[in-house]
C-alpha cells in the first residue's frame, strides 16, 4: 500500500440497523465518492490466493476471521481497485462501512486510511432498529435473522466490539447523525458536513 499516501477516508458506524450499507452505497454512487462495504472484500474474494485459502479456514469452520486477515484481505482488495483505476486514491475520497470493525482493526488500518470524518448514525431506540433489522430479514428470506435473540445479539456485538471505535476516534472527528430521519434527510447532513472540510475545497479546485 506504500504506493499512495493514505487514503482520504469517511467512516460509517452505527448500529444494525442505523442505514449504514444504505448511506454507503449513495454516497459511492456520487462522483468522486468510492464505497467499499466489509462484505464486498469477502463476497469478491478469490479462494485461490494464499489469503483467500486462510479466509477459507476460519469461516468453514464458523469462527470469524482475525483482525489481521481481515485488514490483509481488505488491503488486497483495495490495491486491486485501485490498479484497475476503479478507485483513483489521488481524486477519490473512500467511503467504509463495516470495516474497521473494531479498535484493533482500527490500529491495524492507521497507516493506510486518514479518517477525515466518522459518520456516527445514531439512533437510541433500539426498538425502531429492530423493526428495521426484522423488516429486512423477512425481506431477503432470511428468516433466523428476523428473531429476537439474533437481533439482541447483534446489538450487544455492536456495542462491545465496533462502538469503541468513536472513542478511538474521538475529538471534531466524530459527527452524530440522527438516524431516525428519513435516508435523504441523513445524506444530506453527512454532505454537509463534508463540504465544509478543507478536503473537499481542495478537490472542488481540481480540473477533473
Amino acid at each position: 500500500m506504500s504506493d499512495f499516501p493514505r487514503f482520504r477516508t469517511f467512516l460509517i458506524l452505527g448500529a444494525p440497523g442505523s442505514g449504514k450499507g444504505t448511506q454507503g452505497k449513495v454516497l459511492g454512487s456520487i462522483p468522486r465518492f468510492h464505497h467499499l462495504a466489509c462484505g464486498d472484500v469477502f463476497r469478491s474474494l478469490d479462494t485461490r490466493t494464499a489469503l483467500g485459502q486462510q479466509f477459507v479456514e476460519f469461516s468453514s469452520r464458523g469462527e470469524l476471521v482475525p483482525d489481521d486477515l481481515t485488514v490483509q484481505l481488505w488491503r488486497a482488495n483495495i490495491k486491486q481497485r485501485a490498479d484497475g483505476h476503479v478507485f483513483k486514491p489521488e481524486i477519490d475520497f473512500l467511503v467504509l462501512d463495516g470495516i474497521p470493525r473494531n479498535v484493533e482493526q482500527a490500529k491495524y488500518m492507521e497507516k493506510d486510511i486518514e479518517v477525515l470524518k466518522v459518520f456516527h448514525l445514531s439512533c437510541p431506540d433500539r426498538t425502531e432498529l429492530a423493526r428495521r433489522l426484522r423488516k429486512r430479514a423477512l425481506k431477503d428470506n432470511r428468516f433466523d435473522d428476523a428473531s429476537e435473540s439474533v437481533i439482541q445479539q447483534r446489538f450487544a456485538t455492536y456495542e462491545a466490539e465496533t462502538k469503541p471505535i468513536l472513542d478511538y476516534y474521538s475529538g471534531d472527528r466524530i459527527v452524530d447523525i440522527d438516524a431516525s430521519q428519513p435516508p435523504a434527510k441523513v445524506l444530506y447532513d453527512i454532505l454537509g458536513s463534508i463540504m465544509t472540510l478543507e478536503a473537499w475545497h481542495d478537490l472542488e479546485k481540481m480540473k477533473i
